[in-house]
């Protein structure tokens, strides 16, 4: 079954779009207004799925489950992507944008998520990657696919004091890229696991040149 999502519209014909991957314990409302934020003039078509897995005595929805932090559980992980390759197949075919003008984002587990699709060697290169708070996942089976990614660019914000997920790892997926030769955009704040204001603002700048 297809995983539930919603969407908001452009204000015209999309020029691109732009999916956004809630994190852990929320589900598909959560950065659905982050939508007018990222893109004020509506140029783009955004979706935010809702994750497959419910977990008990946890509210929300979840993409997998957490051993420890920075190591997905390997059979959740590839159910989830599994679930998303299905949707954003889906809305490609349905909206006619194809990857190269799309963009995967999202917070904390979305994303973990948004790097897990957007550079996994069994899916098509996406024109970028917007990660706020999160990790490029460490799962047997599934390895970063950089050589073939040079032309998507990716944007990555994390909160100094952030006790959820460690600035080390935002520090390592910055190396990662950059060594695999994506452009990157980086930037860090004093904050802890949250997005920061300002870095929305830049985030709706970089959207811009990646989807013009």
């Amino acid at each position: 079954m297809p995983l539930f999502h919603l969407e908001r519209a452009a204000s015209g014909e999309a020029e691109g779009l732009l999916v956004l991957h809630h994190g852990r314990g929320t589900d598909e409302r959560d950065l659905l207004g982050l939508a007018d934020l990222l893109d004020p003039e509506r140029r783009l078509r955004v979706a935010t799925p809702r994750a497959p897995l419910q977990l008990p005595g946890s509210p929300g929805y979840h993409w997998y489950l957490v051993p420890r932090v920075g190591y997905p559980d390997r059979e959740s992980f590839e159910a989830a992507r599994s679930a998303l390759a299905e949707l954003h197949d889906g809305l490609w075919e349905e909206t006619g944008i194809g990857p190269e003008r799309t963009v995967l984002g999202g917070f904390s587990m979305g994303a973990v998520m948004s790097y897990a699709m957007g550079l996994g060697a069994d899916r098509p290169a996406v024109a970028g990657i917007l990660a706020f708070s999160g990790f490029v996942p460490t799962v047997e089976g599934w390895e970063p696919s950089l050589a073939d990614r040079t032309g998507t660019r990716a944007f990555l914000s994390h909160g100094r004091r952030d006790p959820v997920i460690g600035i080390e790892f935002a520090e390592r997926a910055r190396d990662l890229l950059n060594e695999g030769g994506l452009e990157l955009t980086y930037r860090e704040s004093d904050l802890g696991h949250q997005i920061d204001p300002a870095h929305l603002r830049d985030a709706s700048a970089w959207l811009e040149e990646v989807l013009p």
